[in-house]
């Protein structure tokens, strides 16, 4: 093992612990969370979610998953949504898989990290489409705590068109945030 790398990509992942969620700086939120925070989050979604949705899921590959999911950003930072539209079809999961290769160079883990990594965004599996679920629903659960905490109505463009879910189960969660949010 080289300590040298290792020790690298522990302080890239480090790094999302200072770096903002673009997304809701740019619409008013203070003190919005960072994207380690946002990771917590997905990783804490997709391990509740695992324990009522069919058919179950290899829990450890679920949580690795997720864990990973938005590493790249400790090299890209998280730029928002938005602006990918405006660059060429693709190239966020190019960029983000070389910085994926960048921050995991030359450590005893990478195939098996990049491996995570490639089977989330080709997005074929259980596992995968449950972190995708996690990612997103975790992003309402986020939006609709900024509103109730800070009033804010600049987050209502997140829920303008329903989101569809790969599992019921996390539809049904989803609705649930979606009718409390209509009924405050």
């Amino acid at each position: 093992m080289n300590i040298t790398t290792v020790t690298q990509t522990l302080l890239y992942a480090n790094q999302l612990k200072r770096t903002a969620r673009t997304g809701w700086t740019q619409r008013g939120v203070p003190q919005a969370e960072n994207v380690a925070a946002h990771s917590y989050g997905v990783i804490f979604t997709a391990l509740v979610l695992a324990q009522f949705v069919e058919p179950p899921v290899d829990v450890g590959r679920l949580l690795a998953m997720a864990a990973l999911h938005d590493l790249p950003e400790a090299v890209t930072t998280d730029i928002p949504t938005p602006a990918w539209r405006y660059l060429p079809p693709g190239i966020k999961t190019d960029v983000e898989r070389g910085a994926m290769a960048h921050i995991l160079a030359n450590t005893p883990f990478a195939n098996a990290f990049m491996t995570l990594w490639e089977e989330l965004h080709a997005g074929e599996t259980a596992v995968a489409r449950l972190v995708e679920d996690a990612d997103k629903l975790d992003m309402y659960l986020q939006a609709l705590v900024y509103e109730e905490q800070f009033g804010n109505m600049h987050l209502a463009e997140f829920w303008e068109t329903s989101h569809v879910f790969h599992f019921p189960q996390v539809q049904a969660v989803y609705e649930a945030l979606r009718a409390r949010r209509m009924n405050r």
